[in-house]
């Protein structure tokens, strides 16, 4: 049994048929504002920011009071604060963000093995094989959010359901701190009724494609012809967007999953125009897209530059590298080569971005010449240093000035980079 009330949150109130139903979709409730409130207690209610405050600073999340007013992730914090202008703005803390992930996932795990984290604050389980510990996948649900309630302090909401997208869908109209248990003989019945845009690959551009046919429901998709469809956005679309309507996702939950990108971007204070302090600002980005890649035992056989002009054009630049890498100089060289025809001429930088993509596990078959063995056994070393001494204890030199000014800092899977400690060692 679940009940709708005046907004579109809807949740699950009674018995329910879950029999068929061993996928969950968990998502914590306004992570990083809950986990700032809870030792901020005074600022419960209140419209809450957490995000960049300076010049082009972005919203990194939103409490529900502030978003009433419009404000989401992702909004300019001048905008946000243009409708919201009472909300409390916090910079945030990422290594406590990345604390209260750990304690949130390791509960999942310890009800079932068969986690996928999506990001810092949402994941996917299946609860086929702990129905005899644990009971129902109802039960499991109700099981997991009381558990995260009294060791964190936190709320989550999660979706129920015979599959992937369904529960995903099924989370979000739980929002906030609710439970919504989709029967699998029930689950077209739900989904039909829903927006177009609720379909997974339906942004702004393809939803007002979809709304050009006359398509304004995840229902009327389902009864398009999928032909018809195809001429509209595309084959590989169409056929996804017609599985996904008539409730078909046959993927499972997948414990080892594997990242498709690693990068980093900053937007700037003021537009740069000067080559140099470009290149200088994409060196720090090589290098911290270096160490994440070292982190996770992956190699990159692709680097791509990201730039944005002043005027919001945007840019960008593939490099396919001879053998993968996880050195960030040689990620960096290979971005700088692009970039000098792209910035000259007066033209004024908004954001650089530097990205590693087409990723290998590191352990996947040896490379039969190695042009970057030195280079990396001296960010191995420095890898170490940093792990000892703390981060800033040594870097390349060319980034021992004074850094480009931002107006918010870096952000990384959610995270505000800190500043560095003084005095640091150099290299390069």
């Amino acid at each position: 049994m679940s009940k709708q009330d005046g907004s579109s949150r809807q949740v699950t109130t009674g018995p329910v048929d879950d029999s068929a139903t061993p996928i969950l979709h968990v998502d914590m409730d306004a992570f990083f504002v809950s986990v700032e409130l809870l030792s901020r207690p005074e600022l419960r209610g209140k419209p809450v920011l957490v995000g960049g405050t300076a010049g082009r600073g972005v919203v990194a999340a939103a409490s529900y009071e502030a978003r009433r007013f419009g404000v989401n992730s992702a909004m300019p914090m001048s905008v946000a604060l243009q409708r919201c202008p009472n909300a409390v703005v916090l910079r945030g803390d990422y290594r406590r963000y990345s604390e209260y992930s750990e304690r949130v996932m390791t509960i999942f795990r310890e009800l079932t093995p068969l986690v996928e984290p999506l990001s810092i604050d949402e994941a996917f389980l299946d609860v086929s094989g702990a129905r005899r510990l644990h009971g129902s996948p109802a039960e499991i649900a109700w099981t997991l959010r009381r558990r995260v309630r009294d060791e964190t302090g936190l709320t989550c909401s999660v979706g129920v359901a015979a599959s992937k997208y369904v529960a995903k869908v099924a989370s979000s109209r739980a929002k906030p701190d609710g439970m919504l248990v989709v029967p699998a003989v029930e689950t077209t019945a739900f989904l039909h009724p829903l927006p177009v845009s609720a379909l997974w690959g339906v942004g702004r551009v393809t939803e007002e494609s979809l709304l050009k046919l006359g398509l304004r429901t995840v229902g009327d998709v389902a009864e398009m012809p999928e032909d018809a469809l195809a001429r509209a956005v595309g084959p590989a679309l169409a056929a996804r967007l017609t599985r996904l309507a008539n409730g078909i996702d046959p993927r499972d939950v997948e414990t080892r999953r594997v990242e498709k990108s690693i990068g980093h971007e900053t937007t700037f204070h003021h537009d740069l125009v000067a080559h140099d302090e470009i290149a200088r600002e994409l060196l720090r980005l090589a290098t911290d897209v270096g160490v994440r890649l070292r982190r996770a035992g992956m190699l990159a056989r692709t680097v791509t530059l990201k730039l944005r002009y002043g005027d919001f054009t945007t840019v960008t630049r593939s490099r396919t590298l001879a053998e993968p890498t996880d050195v960030a100089r040689r990620i960096y060289e290979e971005a700088l080569v692009p970039l000098g025809d792209l910035v000259g001429d007066g033209r004024r930088v908004r954001l650089v971005g530097v990205r590693a993509e087409h990723l290998r596990h590191a352990g996947d078959g040896a490379p039969l010449w190695d042009p970057d063995e030195e280079w990396r056994d001296a960010e191995r070393t420095i890898d170490e240093v940093v792990r000892r001494f703390g981060r800033g204890a040594v870097r390349p030199a060319a980034l021992v000035r004074p850094a480009v000014e931002s107006a918010a800092p870096t952000v990384r899977d959610g995270a505000e980079e800190e500043e560095p400690p003084p005095g640091p060692r150099s290299f390069w």
